[in-house]
């Protein structure tokens, strides 16, 4: 069980995303974990996974290409401590979107659900 936030995973948004999973996995090398065709890839990226997802078809708002997953023991608290203002998505109970003060988004994961869907 984990006992304070850590990060756990990067996203980062394409055009073209079957021409990224191209570059990751057959360029790079990197295993492919899981796929939902024409919205993303996640990889298996050491302690942290990397999701390639498809520009336009993300559930909350992006400023940015990219997005940081934290995991959290306790996302409700989490979210308190934050003020449920800063949240510009929230999918009870597992996870929710708020930006950092230069307005990039965090996604903040409650630790011990099964994020494989």
């Amino acid at each position: 069980m984990i006992t304070q936030p850590r990060l756990v995973g990067f996203e980062l948004y394409f055009e073209d995303l079957e021409a990224a999973k191209v570059f990751y996995r057959d360029t790079l090398g990197l295993e492919m974990l899981d796929e939902q065709a024409g919205h993303h890839a996640r990889f298996a990226a050491g302690a942290t996974f990397l999701c390639l997802e498809r520009k336009g078809v993300e559930s909350y708002p992006s400023r940015d290409k990219a997005v940081l997953f934290v995991e959290v023991p306790d996302l409700e608290a989490m979210v308190e401590k934050l003020g449920e203002k800063r949240i510009v998505h929230w999918e009870r109970p597992r996870w929710a979107v708020f930006h950092d003060p230069e307005g990039h988004n965090v996604l903040l994961m409650q630790a011990g659900v099964d994020r494989r869907d």
